[in-house]
């Protein structure tokens, strides 16, 4: 019997646009009547998460920035900050790259340095708390994630720079199409997973996960009923036990209608 159903976002759970299937709630009414509890594991701000489902009153469990920081009733389960040291030569190596643009994802906001109003659109899709600073030393905040953005191609391009240099010393991980995200290599939203089934005394045979890109590898790893995507990379399809239609086709809820 399922007690546990955690799916990531973009790609996801949201169709091409961002948008939520039409018939979640109703979805979403059937999990709760069944006793099962729901999350969201995204690489996404815990406060956009949350703005996501405003309308749900029930509580859900949030897995925020792709496991660093975990969220129930309003508390704090869990959190896995970036050392400063590590947050100040990551900028410096970002120094005189074009067209890319570091994001400091905090407990309280993210953070930005830019005026380009198109990029800061860009990123309060996925930081719905968003703070343009002048000079990120003067944040005061715990930072939880680095993510970069960079529209020509994140795994072409700041991956190779990126990679080399931080792979032993932090998880670096292409998140979609234009965001490289990096945070401590004990952060991932597997283990994240597995907290909240010790929390709730839930088994990995009693929990169904969704993702689709690379972020969501470990997490397919902590749920016996592990759906990727049908439109998820090759590479990431292979550490799931089942495919599930695309998130064009509402995939996500279809398998949820099987299995509850």
């Amino acid at each position: 019997m399922i007690k546990l159903i955690v799916t990531d976002m973009d790609g996801t759970l949201l169709d091409d646009k961002g948008d939520m299937p039409k018939d979640f709630n109703e979805v979403f009414k059937s999990i709760i009547d069944k006793d099962i509890r729901f999350g969201v594991a995204s690489g996404r701000q815990y406060y956009t998460l949350k703005h996501a489902f405003k309308d749900i009153k029930q509580d859900l469990v949030y897995v925020a920035e792709n496991g660093a920081l975990v969220m129930y009733e309003g508390e704090e389960l869990y959190a896995n900050t970036i050392d400063e040291d590590y947050i100040k030569e990551i900028l410096r190596d970002m120094e005189g790259i074009k067209d890319v643009f570091p994001v400091l994802c905090g407990k309280k906001s993210a953070y930005i340095n830019t005026d380009s109003e198109d990029i800061i659109k860009h990123a309060k899709r996925y930081y719905r708390e968003l703070a343009i600073v002048k000079d990120f030393n003067n944040i005061k905040d715990e930072i939880l994630k680095i993510a970069i953005l960079d529209l020509g191609g994140a795994a072409e391009n700041i991956n190779k720079i990126i990679f080399p240099k931080w792979k032993d010393r932090l998880k670096v991980t292409v998140s979609s199409f234009e965001w490289l995200d990096l945070y401590n290599l004990d952060a991932n939203k597997g283990e994240a997973i597995r907290l909240i089934q010790k929390k709730f005394n839930i088994d990995e045979k009693e929990t169904a996960v969704f993702g689709d890109y690379f972020n969501d590898i470990e997490m397919l790893g902590a749920g016996y009923y592990s759906y990727a995507m049908e439109n998820a990379p090759e590479e990431v399809k292979k550490h799931a036990r089942f495919i599930a239609k695309s998130n064009k086709e509402n995939g996500v809820l279809e398998k949820i209608k099987e299995i509850i």
